[in-house]
């Protein structure tokens, strides 16, 4: 039983790292699942602040893969309604888009990057900044990779203290 619970554990720390990059997988909540599987472990002793820690830091990770991109088309010098326009296009690639059915393909795979960079420079557009609508969407692209690289690096972190937690079981 051990040993099925140290795979489940590695699965899904390997699987939070997968989510942080693909969309439509819970990576940061996967990755902490993962290490609270090791919870189940026999003689398994928690270190409870530190899970805590983890906790709070995976939720603000979450928070903020939605905030980055918009402050990324500000940070460029997007107008509000390119700021707009990126939540719009962020709203339309999480929530509209797999309702109509469409998850696979560009728009699944890749909605999640180009709504925000669609919205943001139509937005810039509308708002007669036409100078600045690639600039903007850039930074709606940027702040979507800075979002991704937080998500990415909690994975790992999370998967190295699985892994090394869970090494005293294993040999």
């Amino acid at each position: 039983m051990t040993a099925l619970i140290i795979i489940a554990a590695i699965l899904m720390g390997i699987i939070g790292i997968i989510g942080a990059i693909a969309p439509g997988l819970p990576g940061t909540p996967l990755s902490f699942i993962g290490m609270l599987l090791l919870l189940l472990l026999p003689d398994f002793e928690a270190n409870v602040a530190f899970l805590i820690v983890m906790a709070v830091i995976a939720l603000i990770i979450m928070a903020l893969d939605y905030v980055i991109p918009i402050y990324g088309t500000k940070k460029f010098g997007g107008t509000k309604l390119g700021v707009r326009g990126s939540t719009i296009g962020l709203i339309i690639s999480l929530f509209v888009l797999p309702v109509l059915g469409i998850t696979i393909g560009p728009f699944g795979i890749f909605g999640i990057i180009l709504g925000p960079f669609l919205g943001a420079y139509i937005g810039e557009m509308m708002a007669g900044n036409k100078d600045n609508a690639m600039k903007a969407a850039i930074g709606s692209f940027v702040g979507f990779l800075a979002g991704t690289l937080l998500k990415v690096i909690y994975g790992i972190i999370v998967l190295i203290f699985i892994i090394k937690d869970s090494w005293s079981f294993i040999f």
